[in-house]
C-alpha cells in the first residue's frame, strides 16, 4: 500500500496494464471506442429530460448563458444536454473522430462550441475557464489523478463535476480474462480511491451514488457489442461465437453503478 492516496491510485491502475504477449498478439487495439456508440449516448443523453446526478450538480452551478467545459467529451453526452441554459460547449478529446461526432452534433441543436485536440491536463492552457466542468467517464484513464483534477478545479469558475463507474470500468469483465486467457485482472483502483485522492488534495468533495447507471449498451446491435467487448479481450473475430454465448450466461456484464463527485470554486 502507497503512502499516499495518489500514488497509490496510480500504481493500482497499472496494474490494469494487458500482459505484453497477449497485447502483441492483438488482431487490433483495445483501446480503440467506436464514435458511433459514444454519439448514441449523447442522442440518449438528449432524450432523458430529467437527467441524472450529474446534470442536476450542474444545472444548479449553471446561469443562463453560461458555458461549459467538457474534458473528454467522447459525443457530448454529458455537455450537450446542459445547453441551455448553457450558450457555449467547449469539447476537449484525443480523438478528432470523437469531436467530430460532438460538432455535429452541436452544430444539429444550434448551440455554440469550440473543439480540442489533445490530450488533458496537457492542453488546458489552450481553454478558457468555464461556469462548469463536466468530465464524465475518463478518470480511470488518468494516473497522475491530482495534476488532472487541479487543472480541471482551475478551469472552473463555479463547478466541477466528474462522473466515474463505482469500479474500474474493465472490472465488469474481468470474468472472461479468466475464461478466454486464464488470468486474473486487478480489482483496484475504485471510486472512493480516487475520492482519496480528491480530498489529499484539499478539495471538499460530495459524493452521490446512482442507484442504477445508464446502460450505454442498450440498443446496440448485440454484433457491435461482442466486437468491442472482443477487442478489449485482445482477441480476433474467431472468438466472436464464444464471447457471444459467454456474454449470455451474464447479461450484466456492461451494466455498472456510477458516482457523482462535484466541488465548488
Amino acid at each position: 500500500m502507497a503512502d499516499d492516496a495518489a500514488t497509490y491510485w496510480s500504481e493500482a491502475l497499472a496494474s490494469w496494464a494487458v500482459p505484453e504477449e497477449i497485447l502483441a498478439a492483438a488482431p487490433e487495439s483495445p483501446w480503440a471506442l467506436p464514435p458511433a456508440v459514444f454519439a448514441h449516448a449523447a442522442e440518449r443523453a438528449l432524450a432523458d429530460a430529467a437527467g441524472g446526478p450529474s446534470r442536476r450538480r450542474a444545472l444548479e452551478a449553471l446561469p443562463e448563458g453560461g458555458s461549459v467545459l467538457d474534458v473528454g467529451v467522447g459525443g457530448g453526452a454529458a455537455s450537450l444536454p446542459l445547453a441551455p441554459p448553457a450558450a457555449h460547449l467547449v469539447g476537449v478529446d484525443q480523438s478528432a473522430d470523437m469531436l467530430g461526432a460532438f460538432a455535429r452534433a452541436a452544430e444539429r441543436r444550434g448551440v455554440d462550441h469550440t473543439e480540442v485536440l489533445g490530450l488533458w491536463p496537457a492542453v488546458a492552457d489552450q481553454v478558457a475557464a468555464a461556469h462548469v466542468v463536466v468530465c464524465h467517464h475518463v478518470v480511470y484513464n488518468v494516473a497522475d489523478l491530482a495534476a488532472f483534477a487541479a487543472a480541471l478545479t482551475a478551469r472552473a469558475r463555479r463547478r466541477v463535476v466528474v462522473e466515474l463507474t463505482a469500479e474500474h470500468p474493465q472490472a465488469a469483465i474481468n470474468w472472461l480474462w479468466r475464461d478466454l486467457h486464464g488470468i486474473e485482472r486487478p480489482r483496484r483502483p475504485v471510486a472512493s480511491d480516487a475520492v482519496a485522492v480528491l480530498s489529499e488534495m484539499g478539495l471538499r468533495v460530495e459524493v452521490e451514488r446512482h442507484s442504477t447507471a445508464a446502460r450505454l449498451w442498450d440498443d446496440v446491435p448485440r454484433p457491435e457489442v461482442v466486437a468491442f467487448v472482443r477487442r478489449q479481450l485482445c482477441v480476433g473475430p474467431d472468438r466472436d461465437p464464444e464471447i457471444d454465448a459467454l456474454l449470455d450466461l451474464e447479461p450484466r456484464t456492461l451494466a455498472r453503478d456510477a458516482l457523482t463527485l462535484w466541488w465548488d470554486r
